[in-house]
């Protein structure tokens, strides 16, 4: 009976344990399922990139604004609205997506003719909307310059005629600068995959945004002459380093990072933090430099934070370009007809929402259509 009792404890002790161990092995096979069910739901292509460009766009919008219509302002508010900058934000965004898109498809002539499907049917139906507009204010494009710009416009070459230099403020659409510039982006980054030596691309990456930095700061505080340094600004490269920065942020793969998957408020607030209380302390070259830099982790923060709030919100429409190009008309021909006293922000940013809904309902949308194998979900 002694015996038995033992045995029979020592089994029932060893059944404990057996049980304490299958649920220790399930309490962890558990906790590894749901790491990888969250690193699966860490895709890629669920982002909130579309509300992020739409964002930056408006902020343009309400820089031109201040810019040519209002200067006025709570300083404190237009500070924040400069320290979150729109062009450099698209640029980053740019690279990452692009490159993203040129990896997933390396066949030249598809990754051309997705980018000319992005970019050129918006551009064409903005020039004759522009055309049409300031015609209607008694300008005649049945000229000599004018049978020159028009073609330069439709293949990318933006600038303004001779024959509009005072039309406006002097610029038939001044967000347009930045059309030529994205353009020399699209075609030089086969160029940097094609020279990337084997197994070391992201050490190759990592000298060409290195090299590019130093262009960026040559620009800034090297005196090449008004007419070098209007050319350079015009040029790929002194802004070169922001898309390359997307570039290596894609390659990386960062956005699953701890820091950065979900953490947007922190990188927000962080970020606004330096901006308002550092800038009077630095060079503002520098500062500018590093400002760009930090917000371009945060734009990338804020794209995977909460991944999907966008589609739920804009049901797929992406108008951030056609806001940024067709702002820049609505400005100019406000000031053209002197309407700056009977316009508001507010009323700009809602008829330019509007004319971007109709862009990308009726001229964007149905070319983007026929891309091949897109990114997005």
């Amino acid at each position: 009976m002694a015996v038995g009792s033992v045995f029979t404890g020592k089994m029932f002790r060893i059944s404990i344990s057996c049980k304490l161990i299958i649920l220790g092995l399930t309490y962890i096979e558990v906790k590894l399922c749901k790491r990888l069910l969250m690193e699966q739901q860490k895709d890629f292509r669920i982002n909130n990139f579309d509300l992020l460009r739409l964002l930056a766009a408006t902020q343009v919008i309400a820089d031109h604004y201040h810019d040519h219509i209002d200067a006025t302002g709570n300083p404190l508010l237009i500070d924040m609205m400069f320290s979150f900058p729109g062009v450099a934000i698209f640029f980053v965004i740019s690279g990452y997506l692009i490159s993203a898109s040129f990896e997933r498809n390396k066949e030249f002539r598809n990754y051309i003719r997705n980018r000319i499907l992005r970019i050129y049917p918006g551009l064409w139906g903005v020039v004759f909307l522009t055309i049409i507009a300031i015609s209607l204010t008694g300008v005649s494009f049945l000229n000599v310059q004018a049978l020159a710009w028009l073609p330069a416009q439709l293949t990318g070459i933006i600038y303004t005629p001779g024959f509009l230099n005072n039309y406006g403020f002097g610029s038939y659409n001044g967000s347009l600068w930045t059309i030529p510039v994205e353009l020399q982006f699209y075609l030089v980054l086969p160029i940097c995959y094609y020279f990337a030596p084997k197994n070391k691309e992201n050490y190759w990456f990592y000298t060409l945004f290195i090299v590019f930095v130093s262009i960026y700061l040559s620009y800034q505080f090297i005196d090449f002459g008004h007419t070098i340094h209007k050319l350079l600004q015009y040029s790929f490269l002194p802004h070169f380093y922001m898309f390359l920065l997307g570039v290596i942020f894609q390659r990386l793969r960062i956005y699953k990072s701890k820091f950065i998957y979900n953490k947007a408020l922190y990188w927000l607030v962080a970020y606004l933090a330096i901006s308002l209380t550092l800038k009077s302390y630095f060079n503002p070259v520098l500062f500018v430099f590093a400002q760009n830099i930090i917000l371009g982790f945060t734009a990338l923060s804020m794209a995977y934070t909460l991944p999907g709030f966008a589609h739920k919100l804009l049901r797929g429409n992406d108008i951030s370009y056609g806001i940024y190009i067709y702002h820049g008309l609505l400005l100019t021909l406000a000031v053209q007809l002197k309407l700056q006293e009977h316009i508001s922000l507010p009323l700009v940013i809602l008829a330019t929402y509007i004319l971007a809904y109709c862009s990308w309902i009726f001229i964007e949308k149905p070319f983007i259509n026929r891309k091949k194998q897109s990114i997005k979900v």
